[in-house]
């Protein structure tokens, strides 16, 4: 069985630019058949919209929603549009995280209960109400997929609160499979990617050594690109994966299994 998407509809979000991670999954869906839907983050100038709109704009999105997932109403307006433009959703792609830098330094005891809560509520209680909105829209074997990383389960300097924040996002992930399998098929798994230089992750301190240790440590000796998370992606939103679920694979050239 090759992979193939045709016929399948995915949704998107998180998509900044063009070093996204987000991006090189929505170019394999893409690349293998699926019909795509992007979210973007607004903001009051309109630039976040402008630029992934450029961006996408070869993909041919057929929904283009904006989605700030602290704010419940672009949830509910997003999956009314899918409900209206699709009727069904085949694909739902999490990749959304944020935590201040003041959230990634320093000692971890001296996270304020602000920093902490914004930073759990966007990076994995959001997946949460994405799933219950678009749980009566899922067809049949549908597939979630979310990004996570090593920090969830290891202490990662400079990760801090964003480790707490993933490795509450990979207990969500077996939670949802639990919830979301019975009735559908309905299957979520987590994507734990070694680091790649983004948007996101320029907000970590070191970030270039910690690909640089990877890339000395990591059994391929090299680590990962854009391409080969969105590849795995694209491998578990197809029939091909359809026996995985609650899971949190590894996307990391191996790093994941030497000491550190």
């Amino acid at each position: 069985m090759l992979l193939d998407l045709r016929g399948k509809k995915a949704l998107v979000t998180g998509i900044a630019n063009n070093r996204s991670i987000a991006w090189g999954i929505a170019q394999q869906l893409v690349a293998a058949g699926c019909e795509l839907g992007v979210t973007y983050l607004p903001d009051e100038k309109g630039r976040f919209e402008a630029k992934v709109r450029e961006l996408t704009a070869p993909l041919n999105p057929t929904l283009f929603e904006p989605l700030n997932v602290q704010n419940p109403a672009q949830i509910e307006a997003v999956f009314q549009q899918v409900k209206q433009q699709w009727g069904s959703i085949d694909v739902l792609v999490h990749c959304l995280a944020f935590a201040g830098k003041e959230e990634l330094i320093g000692n971890y005891s001296d996270i304020s209960p602000e920093g902490f809560a914004r930073a759990l509520e966007v990076s994995a209680y959001s997946l949460a109400p994405l799933c219950r909105h678009a749980k009566p829209l899922f067809s049949q074997g549908a597939s979630v997929i979310t990004l996570s990383y090593l920090g969830a389960e290891r202490a990662i300097p400079n990760y801090n609160v964003m480790g707490v924040a993933k490795a509450a996002l990979e207990a969500s992930v077996r939670y949802l499979a639990a919830e979301l399998g019975p009735e559908k098929q309905v299957r979520v798994n987590a994507i734990s990617a070694g680091p790649i230089r983004t948007l996101a992750s320029s907000a970590i301190g070191g970030i270039l050594d910690m690909i640089h240790n990877v890339e000395e440590k990591a059994p391929l000796q090299r680590t990962v690109t854009q391409d080969e998370v969105g590849s795995t992606a694209a491998f578990l939103a197809s029939p091909l994966a359809s026996g995985i679920t609650g899971q949190v694979i590894y996307v990391d050239a191996g790093y994941c299994i030497n000491g550190m």
